[in-house]
């Protein structure tokens, strides 16, 4: 009779949600407990316009596109076929590089590499320069772009311009899947409190091409440092195919979001009363889009669109608690999933290299720790 009492009990106090604890931060938030974030979304003009664009992936396409014409003058016909750059697939071009010395298509690739990496090594000096970078250490690369061997060697490339011209700091690839960063960073910015309370929270990616949905677990228990966090539920839309327009676009994050509510309930995984969104541009603290927005389906900058009170209304309880909904910016978002790996420098930041180039910078709240090397 007694443990049956236990028994149900037991299951009351499952059933029950934790309460939304009290919280006061505000989106874009810069400081967090264990680091504070020292800017991010920097835009740095030169030339005839911002710096940044000349390390987009969309800049690599149009280096490899120049290319392609300087060879079609001299020979006519194109190694890489009809198609423009930027319609072709990373594999067509990580193909190429695995053609030979003597592949016309393998030179045409790697002389874009190579304008492509100085052209990256010159915008990280440049951020160098500026006072929210000033004693970077690390810079982490992630975005869409490293993930394929034309990426991957360019940034190879691009950290040996840097040693050669003797600037003192370290590149390092990204250590998940691009698509998971997005999404992990979100444990450490969302409420602390809320975390002991739950085993996962639900977070979105906005990318100009992409959109990423996921369900995050924490793993508090495995690393209470949320080392251990995550991805295990993820969904992907390529949203530049549609082009939809703003409801749409709403519409469809709240399936999306609604998707992923249903598979934790069905899983019996506690699921906090969170959003964490991520997309490009500068955050302000009422969660608008103060710039940055202009590659976003839909129209942002109408003063009257506001997604994050959108998506609460589309989605007003979790749990049968009401949803707390955050923004913040996507590379800072991404950035912070290396959190946890960034404890043995002080200054450290991301570039995030996809259809633009996001950037952020942080400083380590803590004394970093002696490396495992040391």
């Amino acid at each position: 009779m007694g443990s049956e009492h236990k028994t149900q009990s037991k299951k009351k106090s499952e059933a029950r949600p934790a309460p939304t604890p009290p919280w006061t931060d505000v989106h874009g938030a810069r400081e967090l407990p264990a680091v504070l974030v020292e800017g991010y979304s920097l835009q740095l003009r030169g030339g005839e316009g911002f710096l940044g664009d000349q390390a987009s992936q969309t800049a690599f396409r149009e280096l490899l596109e120049r290319w392609r014409r300087r060879h079609r003058k001299k020979r006519k016909k194109d190694p890489l076929g009809e198609r423009h750059s930027r319609e072709l697939a990373k594999g067509t071009l990580d193909a190429a590089l695995k053609e030979g010395k003597a592949s016309e298509a393998t030179d045409v690739v790697h002389a874009a590499i190579e304008e492509f990496a100085e052209a990256l090594a010159d915008v990280i000096r440049s951020f160098l320069r500026q006072p929210s970078w000033k004693g970077v250490q690390r810079i982490v690369i992630g975005g869409g772009f490293p993930e394929s061997d034309v990426g991957e060697r360019a940034v190879l490339q691009a950290a040996a311009i840097l040693q050669e011209l003797k600037v003192q700091v370290e590149l390092a690839r990204i250590s998940h899947e691009t698509d998971d960063g997005g999404l992990l960073g979100w444990v450490h910015l969302a409420p602390p409190e809320l975390l002991e309370h739950y085993d996962a929270i639900l977070a979105l990616d906005i990318g100009g091409t992409n959109v990423r949905c996921g369900i995050v677990k924490t793993r508090r228990k495995r690393a209470p440092d949320l080392s251990q966090a995550k991805v295990l539920r993820r969904e992907k839309w390529r949203h530049a195919d549609e082009g939809p327009n703003r409801r749409v676009l709403v519409a469809r994050l709240a399936d999306m979001l609604e998707e992923q509510v249903r598979y934790c309930k069905k899983k019996g995984i506690r699921l906090a009363p969170f959003v964490g969104i991520g997309c490009p541009g500068l955050i302000r603290k009422d969660g608008s889009i103060a710039r940055g927005a202009q590659n976003m389906p839909g129209d942002w900058t109408s003063e009257h669109f506001h997604l994050p009170t959108a998506l609460a209304r589309k989605i007003p309880t979790i749990r049968g608690v009401p949803t707390m909904v955050l923004m913040h910016n996507d590379a800072v978002v991404q950035g912070l999933s290396e959190l946890p790996f960034m404890r043995d420098v002080k200054h450290w930041a991301v570039l995030t290299i996809g259809t633009g180039l996001g950037n952020a910078s942080y400083s380590n709240r803590e004394p970093p720790k002696k490396s495992r090397g040391a």
